[in-house]
């Protein structure tokens, strides 16, 4: 076998072409099974001694490594990437997305950045160090983790609860998103670090009422009372907030590009974010919780007034919010609404501080010197949540530099998914850099 950065671009095609749909329903979820299967195969041929270990149901399947470091004193570092997948509608796509087709200076298909370009990269350097026999500065622990699409029950959660040993030493994690370049101007490029992620608040709003026949008058329908509580909240704009990662954020974007970020002004903090280009819709949803009607269900014939109705929201909260949140919710809803958690996966923050920050931002540095990294806000959640509770420190880096034009947001669980060829060998060739000095 080569170096990394000369079988990323395979691995990566080699994985996309495994299906690991994850629908988040056990009964019609395919599973990691065959994608753990060939991470395990490939870390074995090269000597590792590895674990796979099912994560609570049948198929769910998470693959571990530790490469020995040279100070065992040292606190390990966790380096960790999911392998499931999104669903996707294949006649949607020019390219489809189980090829891991390589073309046009791309490699194509569900995974290429969300995220088996990242599995790919620390499969080649975890490949790479056993075959050279590196020895890194402590320990590290190599994780290829199930269910992080559905929240992590299945997976990164699971462990944490039932298998923490297998993270014995470990006080900081280093896993997706972030990393990927953002070209802001004509030379000023900026690799976020992710620090903070919103929470993951699934909740289920439901009204009861007296049922009844379809033609006559009924002042109390369930589907009514519900409806204009749903209405008010979707509708709703939560206040702006800024933590500590996101005015991180925002001063340093002011530093190097002048734009400024009012905060006395909802729209025109809303105006001031729109100039940031496609990571302004991650951004933009990191500056105030938000609550989503995402489901409505009610009724079962079009003459009966129905007892129940209920509704499913999708609402991300900010790092210290929850209580606040929940009284805002309460007084939208109104007393006739009765809601409950089914999901309730806690924000998490992290200052952009320490050793760790200062390797990354040298080992980016060294490959572009345009570069700049800066703290920033997820709006969305990873399997970091499940790692804060055993007392790690939690970093999103996955470093790719793009092409200033290519809108890579909204490639993550998007149509025609891709990944350039060049960004996965320059960000195998950072993150090599990374574990090795870290």
């Amino acid at each position: 076998m080569g170096r990394a950065e000369d079988e990323v671009v395979q691995l990566t095609s080699e994985l996309i072409q495994i299906d690991s749909q994850n629908t988040g329903e056990l009964d019609t979820t395919t599973g990691e099974a065959e994608a753990a299967r060939y991470v395990d195969e490939k870390l074995r041929e090269v000597g590792f001694d590895t674990e796979v270990v099912e994560s609570g149901a049948p198929h769910r399947q998470n693959v571990f490594a530790r490469l020995k470091g040279a100070d065992p004193s040292r606190p390990a570092l966790l380096v960790h990437g999911h392998l499931d997948v999104v669903p996707f509608a294949a006649d949607e796509w020019s390219v489809h997305p189980l090829s891991g087709s390589v073309q046009d200076g791309y490699v194509w298909g569900r995974g290429a950045v969300d995220m088996k370009d990242m599995d790919a990269m620390i499969l080649a350097l975890a490949r790479q160090f056993a075959a050279e026999g590196t020895v890194p500065p402590r320990d590290l622990v190599f994780a290829f983790l199930a269910d992080e699409e559905a929240g992590g029950a299945y997976g990164s959660h699971w462990l944490a609860e039932h298998r923490p040993d297998l993270f014995d030493g470990c006080t900081e994690a280093l896993g997706e998103v972030g990393g990927f370049s953002v070209t802001l101007g004509e030379d000023v490029r900026v690799y976020p670090v992710m620090t903070a992620e919103k929470s993951i608040a699934w909740m289920k709003l439901r009204v009861r009422s007296r049922p009844g026949h379809g033609s006559m008058i009924h002042d109390e329908n369930a589907v009514t009372i519900l409806s204009e509580a749903v209405a008010r909240l979707g509708r709703h704009r939560f206040p702006l907030v800024l933590s500590e990662s996101v005015q991180g954020f925002f001063d340093e974007i002011t530093q190097l590009t002048g734009i400024e970020f009012p905060t006395d002004s909802a729209a025109a903090l809303d105006g001031a974010v729109a100039k940031l280009g496609g990571v302004a819709r991650v951004v933009g949803a990191t500056t105030r919780d938000t609550a989503n009607p995402t489901m409505l269900q009610a009724g079962y014939k079009a003459n009966v007034i129905p007892s129940v109705a209920e509704a499913t929201v999708d609402c991300r909260v900010l790092p210290g919010r929850q209580e606040a949140f929940e009284r805002e919710l309460d007084e939208l809803l109104g007393p006739d609404v009765e809601r409950e958690w089914i999901r309730n996966l806690e924000a998490v923050e992290t200052p952009f501080s320490g050793d760790l920050v200062d390797v990354i931002t040298r080992a980016v540095q060294e490959e572009d010197p345009q570069a700049h990294t800066l703290p920033y806000m997820m709006s969305g959640g990873t399997d970091a949540k499940a790692f804060v509770k055993l007392g790690m420190r939690c970093f999103g880096f996955a470093p790719l530099r793009l092409p200033p034009d290519l809108d890579f947001t909204a490639l993550f669980h998007g149509i025609d998914e891709r990944v350039p060829v060049d960004a996965l060998r320059f960000g195998t060739r950072v993150l090599e850099r990374i574990l090795l000095r870290t």
